[in-house]
């Protein structure tokens, strides 16, 4: 298995590129702020030919790049249909101020072939069984892939290292993704890799064992602060 990848632009989000071995076909997960350069980069450098891009969930941070990226591949966007209105209007998942900040004259489209996730779904992709789990706190559409064989989760903004998603712009609720938290982490083997949305890469045993929000059943508020 061939699991490479970069953090994107100004927001730092992780963007993905998942393959059986180099010189083979590929999923790019979440490529978000200017990634078209760097992930071409990667691309190149393990002989990959992508068809398809996976999106954790809508934010901004990690969709920036889908529809170039998408566009110039010929490959379509798989996306949890509570999140797709976000491709077209991104806006709608941050706070007023940040929308107004970040938004001037900017325009989104969404990809030419969007296909929507389902909860429990297995993608047949490049050679790989992806399992989707909806897990939505973060946004109402979040979702993790899983490759049940390696053992490895891509968690997007579900859960971090030492931390997990903020839940405070619109479509996040904190009872919500400590739900998910419960019904789609603490449920997998400790020696499960979780490669997150931000920052370094994670084992769901040492969240288990550490992470402050999984220590607890029902803190007492969920985070404000964060991607």
């Amino acid at each position: 298995m061939l699991i490479d990848g970069f953090p994107a632009g100004s927001f730092q989000a992780n963007c993905y590129v998942v393959a059986p071995a180099a010189g083979e076909e590929c999923v790019i997960v979440d490529p978000g702020q200017d990634a078209v350069k760097d992930l071409d980069d990667l691309l190149r450098e393990h002989r990959l030919k992508p068809v398809a891009v996976l999106l954790t969930h809508g934010h901004i941070d990690h969709v920036w790049s889908v529809a170039p990226v998408c566009g110039a591949r010929d490959v379509p966007a798989w996306i949890h249909p509570e999140d797709r209105e976000l491709l077209t209007d991104p806006g709608k998942g941050l706070s007023l101020m940040a929308r107004q900040q970040l938004f001037g004259g900017l325009r989104f489209t969404e990809p030419d072939d969007v296909r929507e996730l389902s909860d429990g779904a297995v993608l047949d992709i490049a050679g790989m069984a992806i399992t989707v789990d909806h897990a939505p706190g973060h946004t109402r559409g979040s979702v993790t892939f899983r490759l049940p064989g390696e053992q490895v989760m891509f968690s997007g903004d579900l859960l971090f290292a030492g931390s997990i998603g903020r839940t405070d712009l619109p479509g996040g609720d904190y009872q919500t993704i400590l739900r998910s938290l419960g019904g789609v982490c603490l449920t997998l083997p400790d020696d499960t890799t979780v490669l997150p949305g931000h920052g370094p890469q994670t084992t769901i045993g040492r969240e288990r064992a550490t992470n402050p929000y999984l220590a607890e059943a029902v803190p007492f508020a969920g985070p404000t602060r964060g991607m």
